[in-house]
């Protein structure tokens, strides 16, 4: 075995500094097997105790002998029992109530025979090395829908808490991942329910390796259950896997070098105990290393600077520099939570602009500390908190802290060390307030988070000269003091994750940049500093404005992917009661599950006046448009409270308040928001209190996607996050930060259908783009922060290594090697077909974006439904050979079924056809050749086929197309329904009741009593096993029934 060096590590360090694989080229043929056993021998070099054991008596028995070890206790018998089914196995707890368990509820409390109560840890989360490391392999079940075999289990303390699923070398890695959903769905619930302790799932085919949370599965599979066969784009699928890496950002892929770094047991334990966070909506966050390494180095300074006695000055803070997107907030909290634990520190004051403290960004803070979010508009508060000494973590805003300084000149607090955390530390209003903390504050430890630092050449022309840039304000890593710092260049930050390094990770998206040239001049000026009236007062020609706006809306839906397939997303319902309540905890949040098919927009504009003449023109060009076709357009802005616009493009606008504004843009305002009130049942204004629940109100519209395109001048350009935008419309002058900035609003990951962040500027920024981003990434950042050229995915290009096809040249060898119409012999064959349509949708889903690729499709609609047709016939045949076997016979290809649904063929299109067989009196037969082969060539139709043609076959010349429709659909609903509650001997009223709210919620839910209720009596106890297999036949056809009726009927079966 080769072994594999660590150059530099601080033995506490959970990431190690910097990694480097001793390379031996190996020549001979590793099968899986031999790649499973070379990685447990490693582990067991680590010290890992490997068990020889695959059967779950096994398992329970070694976790009793474990967890007695570790409580330094011995069960009896009947403790034991009472315990394991009670606390650790109790059949009504799922994957979220067991991770509860493992993050918060790990001790647990055991009432002994002799009746005292004894605390039982599962772990120990004090001292992580008195936790027990054990590895098992092959662990066999035979009590799911089918028997299992897993590869490589992890046990702590005798639970399996991380998960390896490996494939051989050269099989796509994405099948491991698949091979885990398999798992869930049919067997980690089975007998005790063990596996779902698992916290952490592993995937590795030997040369790659990624890791995950057991909520992204989770999460995946429950709204993949929902769908049913429909498979719908999710927004925790393969997307949300991670690569580990060094504290330089350099990913480690080998499984081997993976498991030397990522399973040493101190890192794997502190992941675990320490840098997993389970979030108040029951999602298991993983930090990824980068988050890991700058958390550890501020507690490093910390408890250096306290020990050395450097608090209260420059040498005891610094920056973490971590971009746009990449999870900068999570980070911060984790720094505040752990940082508020050391003995020495009095408290942490967590520091926020206010409009980034929205409601989800306060319950997340609740989550660390119960009543630790301050929100209100006085600094009553604040100051209660600061002399509860119980208040060990508060978060407030740059305005509350400026105020309560300058009210209270003297606090107990000042002379007591305490640790500043200011998220997103570039905000022009900082300088003020670092003055007035060094001023007040003697012991302070002072750090800041930003994704886009401020360096000499982004600085602003105002402000303090000695608090211009970042590191003069937070100090260097190395140095401190910047006059400290040599000449050449070096890292000033404590950590840094680039836009580049974020890319490449796949953490958020890369941009498309678009052009589009609506003046014959050239539209950038020489010195962007000097601002130059008559131009913009050209730039707001009417004729310029009414020419962008019918861009807009002729290409929104392209751009947004409107046509694309519809995904399932978790909404908040009651967003007016959430906006407008004076106190947000005393009002639940109701979500549900809603179907949305693309994205949303934002309209960044120059100024009030641009926002006011740009809504005019929606109006006026959407009147023309039917109502139900109208894009929601909505705008919002304020007095801005500096004057340096034209610094980076992004003014710092006050969300609390329109008391600037003139009276004829609040006017205006007041009148837009009346068009607001009435789209959305609100009634908000520009008085102080209801601006600020209407600036509420559209940040959570707009996550949800009920708000097509918001037109902006400064606000939501920063600190703005909502994963359902994918478009920034852009008709102003942004450079340096304020671009990347407002850039970054789209690049959120959130599916398979939104790969990139699309730009459509209306000025020439291409000079202020590169330069931002070699200044944000380095000099390569555009090759890997940008797409690609229409005419290079179109025609294909060389990356450097090799060339690569283009789309023109993959189509026509498509038409060449397998002809429409001609069956396709032989399996390697058919892979070959699979791997090259897949190819084409892949770069089908970009392409649809660019204006230039209509009318260069090469295929005719008809033929992409046939192609369509082939890919899903062999996708159905591959899968069922692998059902027919217990092993994977097809693990070396990839089916990319997410993308052939790109293309929404939905049935209001095949009631379109009805209507022209209808029109035709019955006799073209033309369209029901093309009603047949859009049904083939739709995943989602296939399984209402026979239902849409005894509708055809009904129809006479005189038929009410809609109507009959939706009564044959609800006749049959209720017919198909009764059939099964016959079949199976269910309980009608039951069952009626349990479906109605099936289709209610969106999904068969079977965790519950509800689903158990419909069953008729079967004994639990059967040795043949018949309650299980009642359950199972009855789940099967029920989400069958679901899967056909639930996105073509409505209404309840009565």
């Amino acid at each position: 075995m080769n072994q594999y060096q660590i150059v530099s590590e601080n033995p506490e360090s959970t990431v190690v500094a910097e990694y480097t694989s001793e390379y031996k080229r190996e020549v001979t043929y590793q099968s899986e097997a031999e790649l499973e056993k070379a990685f447990i021998q490693l582990l067991e070099k680590q010290a890992y105790q490997f068990l020889n054991f695959t059967s779950e008596k096994d398992l329970v028995n070694n976790l009793r002998l474990q967890l007695e070890k570790l409580n330094n206790f011995q069960f009896t018998d009947n403790e034991w029992n009472d315990f394991f089914v009670q606390k650790i196995a109790n059949p009504n707890s799922g994957i979220e109530e067991k991770t509860t368990i493992i993050q918060e509820d790990y001790i647990q409390l055991l009432e002994c025979e002799d009746g005292t109560i004894r605390n039982i840890r599962l772990l120990d989360k004090h001292n992580i090395h008195n936790n027990n490391l054990q590895v098992i392999n092959q662990y066999e079940t035979d009590e799911g829908k089918r028997a299992n075999r897993y590869d490589v289990t992890v046990l702590v303390n005798g639970l399996p808490l991380v998960h390896i699923e490996l494939k051989k070398r050269g099989v796509s890695l994405q099948e491991a991942f698949n091979q885990i959903n398999r798992y869930n769905r049919e067997s980690f619930w089975a007998g005790s329910g063990l596996f779902e302790y698992v916290q952490l799932f592993v995937i590795s085919n030997g040369t790659l390796t990624k890791y995950y949370s057991n909520t992204t599965r989770f999460s995946h599979l429950k709204e993949k259950e929902k769908e049913g066969s429909k498979k719908k784009k999710t927004s925790h699928s393969y997307e949300f896997t991670s690569w580990w890496s060094d504290a330089n950002n350099k990913a480690i892929l080998d499984l081997m070098d993976f498991g030397k770094t990522f399973f040493a047991k101190h890192t794997l334990l502190n992941i675990l105990t320490k840098y997993s966070v389970f979030t108040s909506d029951k999602s298991l966050l993983v930090m990824r290393p980068y988050q890991i390494v700058a958390t550890e180095r501020v507690l490093t300074k910390i408890n250096a600077s306290y020990n050395y006695k450097k608090y209260g000055s420059i040498d005891a803070g610094g920056y973490i520099w971590h971009t746009t997107g990449s999870g900068k907030t999570l980070t911060s909290f984790k720094t505040a939570q752990l940082a508020s634990k050391l003995d020495f520190i009095e408290k942490v004051i967590f520091v926020v602009d206010r409009k980034d403290l929205d409601y989800q960004t306060m319950k997340e803070y609740d989550k660390f500390e119960k009543g630790a979010a301050n929100s209100n508009t006085n600094t009553a508060v604040l100051k209660k908190q600061l002399d509860d000494p119980n208040a060990k973590i508060i978060i407030t805003t740059i305005q509350k802290l400026s105020i309560l300084i300058k009210k209270q000149k003297n606090h107990a607090i000042y002379s007591k060390p305490v640790v500043f955390i200011f998220d997103e530390c570039h905000r022009s209003q900082f300088g003020d307030m670092h003055e007035s903390i060094t001023k007040a504050f003697k012991k302070y430890f002072l750090f800041g988070f930003t994704g886009t630092p401020i360096f000499a050449i982004n600085s602003n022309s105002g402000g303090k000269a000695h608090l211009k840039t970042t590191v003069q304000a937070f100090g260097c890593f190395k140095h401190g003091e910047v006059a400290n710092c040599p000449d050449e260049k070096h890292q000033t930050a404590i950590h840094t994750y680039t836009i580049v390094d974020a890319i490449s990770d796949k953490n958020v998206l890369p941009f498309r940049v678009d052009y589009i040239r609506t003046m014959r001049e050239k539209d950038n000026i020489n010195d962007e500093k000097v601002r130059d009236i008559d131009r913009e007062k050209a730039l707001m020609a009417p004729q310029r404005i009414h020419n962008n706006v019918e861009y807009i809306i002729k290409h929104f839906s392209q751009k947004t992917f409107r046509n694309s397939k519809p995904y399932m997303m978790t909404a908040l319902s009651n967003v007016f009661e959430v906006a407008s309540a004076k106190d947000r905890n005393k009002i639940e949040e109701v979500k549900e599950k809603i179907r949305l098919s693309g994205f949303n927009s934002i309209f960044a504009v120059a100024s009030i006046e641009a926002a006011k003449l740009y809504y005019l023109e929606f109006k006026k060009q959407q009147k023309e448009i039917p109502e139900l076709a109208r894009l929601k357009v909505a705008t919002i802005f304020s007095f801005g409270q500096n004057g340096d616009e034209d610094e980076d493009g992004v003014e710092d606008e006050n969300s609390e308040s329109t008391e600037g504004l003139n009276a004829s843009d609040r006017d205006f305002l007041d009148q837009a928001i009346l068009d607001y009130n009435v789209t959305f049942k609100t009634n908000y204004d520009t008085s102080p209190e209801k601006f600020q629940n209407y600036y509420k109100d559209v940040s959570l519209r707009m996550k949800n996607r009920e708000i097509d395109l918001l037109i902006v001048v400064n606000m939501f350009l920063t600190g703005f996050d909502a994963t359902t935008l994918n478009t920034l419309w852009v008709d102003k002058n942004l450079r340096m930060h304020g671009l990347l900035q407002a850039y970054s609003r789209t690049n959120r990951i959130l599916n398979s259908i939104k790969t990139f962040g699309n730009i459509v500027c209306f000025r020439n920024l291409e000079k202020a783009t590169n330069d931002c981003l070699v200044l944000f990434g380095n000099k390569e950042a555009g090759g890997i922060v940008l797409l690609k050229t229409f005419q290079e995915y179109y025609r294909g290009y060389h990356d450097g290594k090799k060339e690569v096809p283009g789309y023109y040249d993959l189509v026509h060898e498509l038409l060449e090697k397998f002809p429409i119409g001609q069956l396709i012999i032989g399996e390697e064959n058919k892979k070959a077909f699979i791997r090259l349509y897949g190819a084409i949708l892949k770069l089908l889903n970009i392409l649809r974006s660019f204006d230039e690729f209509e009318g260069n499709e090469i295929l005719s609609e008809r033929e992409f439904q046939d192609y369509h047709s082939m890919y899903i016939e062999l996708y159905n045949e591959f899968r069922n050979n692998n059902n027919a076997d217990s092993e994977n016979v097809n693990d070396d290809i990839v089916f990319e079924m997410e993308l052939i649904k790109s293309v929404e063929i939905n049935i209001d299109y095949i009631l379109m056809l009805i209507r022209k067989y209808k029109d035709s009196n019955l006799s073209d037969k033309e369209v029901i050749v093309s009603i047949n082969k859009a049904i083939d060539s739709s995943v989602d139709l296939r399984n209402k086929k026979e239902l849409i043609e005894k509708f055809v076959a009904s129809l006479t010349p005189s038929s009410d197309i809609e109507d009959e429709w939706n009564q044959y659909v609800k006749q049959q609903k209720k017919a198909e329904l009764e059939k099964i509650i016959s079949e199976e001997n269910l309980k009608p009223e039951e069952t009626i009741t349990f479906i109605n709210n099936s289709f209610k919620n969106g999904e068969i839910q079977v965790a519950g009593t509800a689903f158990a209720s419909i069953l008729p009596p079967v004994s639990r106890f059967s040795p043949t096993r018949e309650r299980t297999i009642k359950k199972e036949t009855v789940l099967e056809k029920l989400k069958k029934y679901f899967d056909r009726f639930f996105d073509i009927s409505s209404g309840e079966i009565n």
